[in-house]
């Protein structure tokens, strides 16, 4: 049996920018600012930022000066993101 699949672009690229994607994608984002905040020091600043390219995308930030060692060292970013059920993989080109 053959099958005609045709992608249509427009629908997915409306659902990624979607509110149930943004509500995904922010409590992820707000899970793993919570897994960081039990890996440093108590009162270290942790910043959720929301923002949209072709979809819905966030950033958790360690604003603290020592958290790049942090990482290195321990992977606190890497660590809070596994502890969310992600997999976080090097960036590629």
């Amino acid at each position: 049996m053959l099958v005609d699949f045709r992608l249509d672009h427009a629908g997915v690229r409306e659902i990624l920018k979607g509110p149930d994607v943004r509500q995904v994608i922010d409590g992820l984002a707000d899970e793993i600012a919570a897994n960081v905040r039990v890996l440093v020091p108590s009162g270290t600043p942790i910043e959720v930022r929301g923002y949209t390219t072709d979809r819905g995308a966030a950033t958790v930030v360690v604003a603290d000066a020592r958290a790049m060692s942090w990482q290195a060292r321990d992977g606190i970013l890497t660590r809070a993101a596994g502890f969310a059920g992600l997999e976080v993989k090097a960036w590629q080109r």
